[in-house]
């Protein structure tokens, strides 16, 4: 920001003569909030209690950030003469106005709590047809569009056009694992939600009243139906449900709809009633930001941005998205549609530090040649990752059916609708370890590039991150001799955690248990004891925990190795058998230790007495670990008979689950 005052403050010393009748909007910048009668140890007077929530769940201090604006300091400018307050930044501490009554900013520059009075748009009279609105990127050709394709009969939507760019990031395992983004809150700040009102795209979100509330910060009025289409284009692809032809990536979700854009010309007040709208969202306790918004050049060339500007912490628009990042808020910003252009690189605020900024691919993942390049020009990777943006199905602005269009916009809200879910499914982590999930989980995750970031993520990845991230364990031997497994993790019915050991001799791991949970995903704690009577002292025993949440996706949570001390050899018999685990799912280990050569014989009975398995004549000596597959059998109650130098030494009754 101390650059950016720094120029207006340059262009009011040189223009004094002219500036008033030049400008009609300007920030009054406040040096404190004296006076102010609110105070942070009691936020409820100015945050949600779900605003509130947020905070304390991440351990989120309440600051001065939060503190509105001190009322009296409002009151003298809007008293000042002919002014129209616009809207208010308490988080940088400013205040828009509209005016050109030139006694008026005098009169405001000389209140002692002023620091100044910056010129932020031009006359409303002097709008013309800008020239540098890059909402939209350039029509591509229809062969390169991405278009229906075949998806799984078993998942939880028929995306029809627009499982491309659902399925590039597997998200529909999100939405087949009940996370759709019920509960969440999603602000999309944009240029108009041109007939949301109407469309049968949105007959869910109307129907369900999933649309929370509407702003527009340009005409200061709560409709935002009549605008622009863009935010409307932006909006379906996290929102739409229709079946069989367009479901977008965060169906379930409840919005805002703010206009903080205007489409008829390009200021910097924009990027005011953006901060403004973003307090207004962090306050009412939303979760997640959608911003497909982009600034780097403007009508007037005074205000004009440099690439040096994409600094992250410069412009005013990237200022606000890192304090909403600050307050946890997730916050996804398009890349920019420059590639094919003399700026080429990404706007603001997408070089914000904090932001997820969204570059644009094909189906096929081929980068759009519009999307803009990276890095930030204080060298951070930007974008961070990429979505379809070339060739993305929006809705139609007339029919809401299935279209397709061109830009990092729409790369945007695809993404931010993703991590609705994928935070949904998460809320124990923050929105930076969510930021942090899905760009470890990308394709260029340990090669980053100035064109996709760490490339495109993969939320099966990401899932599978954060349940590594949550879970914990704790294996020991106590005054038993057994190994005691305790674990914490996330988990469902459809998902199972498979505990493997693997004695000193043995080549390969083997199941020694199989535990599931009988509820959707949520933490549970599994404990599972091991009897390791039998065994000699001092051996390292290695254990390792295999969890599988898909038929094609499992992986190991941890590892760890027990010593069995000498102390439970000592005072063991270690002439044992131990069949177990029971009751049992997959695998039966029957546990023979002898001190000399045996011969060792296992039989297994169903209830009726007819012999379902046979393992004859096996050589132990020593120690020796058999395991009996008993998943292929059918549940009920079994006897497994151990035979040793042909002499039944034990008969045991096992239930298999």
């Amino acid at each position: 920001m101390k650059r950016l005052q720094l120029i207006f403050s340059i262009f009011l010393l040189t223009n004094c003569t002219n500036s008033y009748a030049q400008f009609s909007r300007y920030i009054i910048q406040l040096k404190d909030k004296a006076g102010s009668p609110f105070v942070t140890t009691t936020p409820s007077q100015f945050l949600t209690q779900r605003s509130i929530d947020r905070r304390t769940r991440h351990n989120i201090a309440v600051d001065e950030t939060d503190l509105p604006v001190t009322p009296a300091y409002i009151d003298s400018i809007h008293l000042s003469g002919n002014v129209t307050i616009l809207n208010v930044s308490k988080w940088l501490n400013q205040v828009c106005i509209l005016t050109t009554d030139a006694t008026a900013l005098n009169k405001i520059n000389s209140f002692s709590f002023v620091k100044a009075a910056l010129p932020i748009a031009a006359r409303i009279a002097n709008f013309t047809q800008p020239v540098n609105k890059k909402l939209y990127a350039p029509d591509l050709p229809m062969s390169s569009m991405s278009s229906a394709r075949p998806q799984s009969p078993t998942d939880y939507y028929s995306y029809g056009q627009s499982f491309a760019q659902v399925h590039l990031h597997n998200a529909e395992f999100l939405h087949n694992h009940g996370f759709r983004g019920e509960g969440m809150q999603l602000a999309i700040m944009d240029a108009g939600f041109y007939h949301y009102q109407s469309l049968p795209t949105f007959d869910s979100v109307r129907n369900n009243n999933q649309i929370l509330g509407t702003w527009d910060f340009v005409e200061n009025e709560v409709s935002v139906n009549e605008d622009f289409a863009h935010g409307m284009n932006c909006f379906s692809t996290i929102a739409a449900n229709m079946p069989g032809l367009f479901v977008g990536t965060a169906p379930k979700t409840s919005f805002y709809l703010f206009r903080t854009e205007d489409i008829s010309s390009e200021y910097p007040v924009e990027e005011q009633n953006f901060a403004a709208a973003a307090e207004r969202a962090d306050s009412l306790g939303v979760d997640v930001f959608s911003v497909s918004l982009g600034y780097t050049t403007f009508d007037n060339s005074i205000f004009n941005y440099t690439y040096a500007t994409m600094d992250g912490n410069t412009t005013l628009s990237a200022s606000a998205a890192d304090l909403a990042v600050k307050k946890g808020i997730f916050v996804a910003v398009a890349a920019g549609n420059e590639g094919d252009n003399s700026w080429h690189y990404i706007t603001t605020p997408a070089d914000a530090d904090s932001v997820l900024a969204i570059g644009a691919v094909y189906a096929n993942r081929q980068v759009a040649n519009f999307s803009s390049y990276g890095p930030s020009s204080d060298g951070q990777i930007k974008p961070d990752v990429a979505a379809i943006g070339a060739g993305a199905v929006v809705a139609n602005q007339n029919t809401g059916n299935p279209s397709f269009n061109n830009g990092t916009s729409f790369a945007c809200p695809i993404m931010a609708g993703i991590s609705t879910c994928l935070w949904q499914a998460f809320p124990e982590v923050n929105n930076m370890q969510i930021v942090n999930a899905l760009r470890k989980s990308s394709d260029r995750s340990t090669t980053p590039d100035d064109r996709t970031g760490y490339g495109i993520p993969d939320v099966k990845k990401a899932f599978v991150q954060l349940i590594r991230k949550l879970y914990t364990q704790q294996i020991s031997i106590g005054n038993s001799c057994k190994a005691t497994i305790q674990f914490t993790v996330k988990t469902a019915a459809d998902m199972s955690i498979m505990v493997e050991r693997k004695l000193p001799g043995e080549i390969d791991y083997k199941t020694i248990s199989t535990q599931n949970s009988n509820r959707s995903f949520a933490s549970n704690n599994f404990t599972y004891t091991d009897d390791l009577t039998g065994l000699t002292g001092n051996l390292a025993i290695k254990y390792r925990i295999k969890m599988t949440i898909a038929a094609d996706t499992s992986f190991y949570l941890d590892s760890a190795i027990v010593n069995y001390p000498e102390s439970c050899a000592n005072t063991n018999n270690k002439e044992t058998v131990t069949i177990g685990p029971n009751p049992v799912i997959n695998n039966l280990s029957v546990f023979i230790a002898r001190n000399n050569t045996v011969k060792a014989s296992i039989e297994l009975y169903s209830v009726s007495g007819q012999k379902v398995y046979s393992l004859q004549n096996q050589t132990v000596n020593g120690i020796q670990t058999f395991f009996i597959p008993v998943k292929q059998l059918s549940a009920g109650v079994y006897f497994v008979a151990v035979f040793v130098n042909d002499k039944k030494v034990i008969t045991k009754k096992i239930i298999l689950n």
